[in-house]
């Protein structure tokens, strides 16, 4: 039997490894593939790729990379907003639709991390760019980099400080961020010729009915996938989404969230030490998008076409 991850980062958003360190770790692991989903980036894919390619010309054992992303959004039930994250598998590298969005999307969280740096710096709390980035310019900053720079300068002493004293969404120094609705991520996801799946649903403190509805609404809007397995998710967990994914007719897939020393509980593959995500999940998922085979033509405001993309 082989195994797969198909929810890693690297440091191309919060991961602590790059992208080619995490297809070297995913080798040792003797994972058969891994989906590269940095949040609201595809920036480390590329390199992910050209490391797989370079394995396997060297005769290396290796596994397949498969394009993602994890994109923020936010579901709006009964008034309240609750932040939820869309997984978006299979992206052809450097498709122009998904790129623009991401980028719309970095520029929204870069406008929000300069506010969050203005509100601290009023406190006295002074924190620069280098402090962030931790000498990767290229990183997507995400709020666990601010929580691992308020550590360094021993105003906290634990991530769970950071988050809960100065990192709270909405909170005192941290505005709310902007984000787009799952609907309009899965839309995105299935334009590109891409798999949508629903992000760890029982990670987003919500009555099991609340996961019913929410994916329920998901699947209308054209949702795929449901990330069943996960570290973080118990044996009957589980147990209640894969019958969920019977109900709505989607497909059950896996990932461990890795990101390195982040999280350094989190092994590649395995989570805490528990999950196994069987290769037979990804098969299923391939053959999926190979059953529903298109082409997508995008064009610019004057109907030129600017991409033809064949996502098979």
């Amino acid at each position: 039997m082989s195994y797969i991850d198909l929810h890693v980062h690297s440091c191309a958003s919060d991961g602590t490894m790059t992208p080619e360190e995490v297809v070297d770790c995913a080798a040792r692991a003797g994972l058969s593939a891994i989906a590269l989903t940095d949040h609201d980036t595809t920036a480390g894919v590329s390199r992910a790729l050209e490391a797989e390619k370079k394995r396997r010309e060297a005769g290396l054992p290796t596994p397949a990379v498969i394009p993602g992303t994890e994109i923020s959004c936010s579901w709006n039930r009964d008034g309240k907003e609750t932040e939820i994250h869309m997984l978006g598998l299979f992206l052809p590298p450097g498709n122009s639709g998904v790129q623009k969005f991401l980028d719309d999307m970095i520029s929204a969280r870069d406008a929000r991390n300069r506010e969050i740096l203005r509100r601290l710096a009023a406190d006295g709390i002074v924190l620069s760019e280098e402090d962030l980035t931790e000498g990767n310019e290229d990183t997507v900053i995400t709020r666990a980099h601010f929580a691992s720079a308020l550590i360094k300068k021993g105003v906290v002493s634990t991530a769970d400080q950071a988050f809960k004293k100065y990192l709270a969404s909405g909170g005192r120094y941290c505005p709310p961020k902007q984000t787009v609705k799952p609907q309009e991520a899965v839309s995105l996801i299935l334009k590109a010729g891409g798999f949508p799946v629903l992000a760890h649903p029982m990670r987003y403190h919500l009555s099991w009915k609340e996961v019913e509805t929410l994916t329920s609404d998901l699947t209308a809007a054209g949702l795929q996938g449901l990330e069943v397995y996960y570290s973080s998710h118990t044996a009957e967990q589980s147990r209640k989404l894969r019958e969920l994914c019977r109900r709505l007719h989607l497909l059950p897939t896996g990932g461990s969230d890795f990101h390195g020393a982040k999280k350094p509980d989190i092994h590649i593959g395995t989570g805490y030490g528990g999950l196994r995500v069987s290769e037979l999940l990804l098969e299923d998922i391939r053959s999926h998008l190979d059953e529903n085979c298109m082409d997508f033509s995008l064009m610019d405001e004057g109907g030129e076409i600017l991409e033809n993309l064949a996502m098979c």
